[in-house]
């Protein structure tokens, strides 16, 4: 990859990076449609890999806590996270919308635009959240007994569920607010957003988990209780800042005016985003499914590795997110080649950080789970999954840098069709076939994870190679 850029684009002086660091800190609006394409992936990447570490952070403090509470609070927190999963579709199809449109008319110089079209995106996301959410509580009891396949777990974790599937709307506005800064090329925003919530969070979990004083016990829902009440009032500090203008986005009275035809353009491109992300999702609903068939041990040693590797995996969705801003700002500013050079750049940052992250993980998974649960059954679950999912990295890296460019440029096509082949087509079967007729167990499961990430990458590579997507329309 390096022979595609410039060599000095690569690497910046420890001065320069030092200095970069702290402005991307402090916040503000930037062009970042020339000068140094890396010092633009620092600007953007550090708050966005904090703010994406920040929203791992909600879920390593549930399990953190919940652990406490014993295998079956883990695995009700395992089992709704799969079903919230299908939320965090939604809500990142609406946000790819969003980021790429709102990039598109900043990288254009039309902030007022951009402006219409983050208004426009709300009450799209506002409308869908309700819609789903509410219908999603009412039902959390059958949703759960369907996922567990056992009554006694259901009726257990529904408080957990329903309180979860009811805080849908601040989930949503969250993701929505912090797309739409992300576009704009303010991520430091965003990140704020997500510190408020998870402080708010930290405090929370264990008063409302194992009560203090006059606050009562509420058990495993107190953590659903925490969570929910943590990204409501990160989303207020977003929702404040796009009111008050701080940056190039500033809702007005007229932004909120309904606009049916940008409605039905954020539509279709949210529409096939959310699809994109709904197939991985489904399909770990599916992993999650086959696991539980090796019981609640099972599942629980899954659920505590997968938390882990969620918190090292989604700051790396910072890069990935940084190249998405750089894609369409620069689509939207006529400079296709210093797109596709930031996509590069950032997708050898992100193997480097990831394939890092995962020698550790090789190295000390034992000691790093042993920090969630002291039951010897549970951990040699979550070892073996932390260490089979570490090989596919490298790999896991490219493709969500290649995914979120695509989507970044406006076209949410292509990764839903090569997410719906490699998930779908390929990662399910296999790790049906792995664990039940092979009988390798919830081993099989896992190692059909890292196959599946080896062809993503792969397939998107050669796509993004032939440039179709420096020519969507948005």
């Amino acid at each position: 990859m390096p022979g595609d850029f410039e060599q000095e684009e690569f690497a910046l002086g420890f001065r320069q990076i030092f200095q970069a660091i702290r402005e991307s800190l402090r916040g503000g609006h930037r062009d970042y449609t020339s000068g140094s394409i890396s010092r633009a992936i620092v600007l953007l990447a550090i708050p966005m890999i904090l703010e994406m570490a920040m929203e791992s952070l909600f879920t390593v403090v549930d399990v953190f806590w919940v652990a406490r509470l014993g295998d079956r609070a883990v695995a009700i927190v395992g089992l709704t996270d799969s079903m919230f999963a299908i939320v965090f579709g939604l809500a990142m199809g609406i946000s790819i919308a969003a980021t790429a449109t709102v990039a598109r008319r900043i990288g254009e110089k039309n902030p007022e635009a951009a402006s219409h079209a983050a208004a426009q995106s709300i009450l799209l996301g506002g409308a869908i959240a309700l819609g789903v959410g509410i219908p999603a509580g009412i039902a959390a009891g059958s949703l759960l007994r369907a996922m567990s396949g056992s009554a006694e777990l259901a009726a257990y974790g529904v408080s957990f569920t329903r309180t979860m599937m009811f805080g849908m709307p601040s989930v949503m506005m969250l993701f929505l607010f912090n797309a739409i800064f992300r576009g704009a090329g303010n991520a430091t925003i965003a990140m704020r957003a997500l510190w408020i919530g998870n402080a708010v969070n930290l405090v929370l979990d264990p008063l409302f988990i194992f009560g203090l004083g006059p606050i009562p016990a509420f058990g495993v829902t107190g953590a659903a209780i925490a969570t929910s009440t943590g990204r409501s009032l990160g989303a207020l500090y977003g929702l404040w800042n796009l009111l008050r203008g701080n940056g190039e986005i500033k809702l007005g009275r007229t932004h909120w005016n309904l606009d049916p035809p940008l409605i039905r353009q954020l539509a279709r491109l949210a529409g096939p985003a959310a699809i994109q992300y709904l197939v991985p999702t489904a399909s770990w609903v599916g992993l999650v499914r086959i696991v539980a068939l090796f019981g609640s041990v099972a599942i629980a040693g899954y659920t505590i590795a997968i938390r882990m590797i969620v918190f090292s995996i989604l700051p790396a969705w910072g890069l990935s997110n940084a190249a998405a801003t750089l894609v369409g700002q620069n689509l939207g500013a006529k400079q296709p080649e210093r797109a596709e050079r930031s996509v590069l750049l950032c997708g050898a940052y992100n193997m480097t950080f990831l394939v890092s992250l995962g020698v550790v993980f090789l190295a000390f998974s034992g000691a790093l789970v042993s920090l969630f649960t002291m039951d010897e059954a549970v951990a040699r679950v979550a070892q073996t999954c932390l260490r089979t999912l570490s090989y596919g990295y490298a790999f896991y890296a490219w493709g969500m840098v290649l995914v979120q460019s695509f989507n970044g440029a406006g076209d949410t096509s292509t990764p839903t069709r090569v997410n719906f082949f490699c998930y779908w087509m390929c990662q399910l079967p296999l790790a049906w076939a792995l664990a039940r007729p092979i009988a390798l167990g919830p081993t099989g499961v896992f190692a059909a994870i890292p196959i599946a990430e080896f062809m993503l990458a792969a397939v998107s590579f050669v796509l993004f190679r032939r440039g179709s997507w420096k020519f969507v329309k948005v």
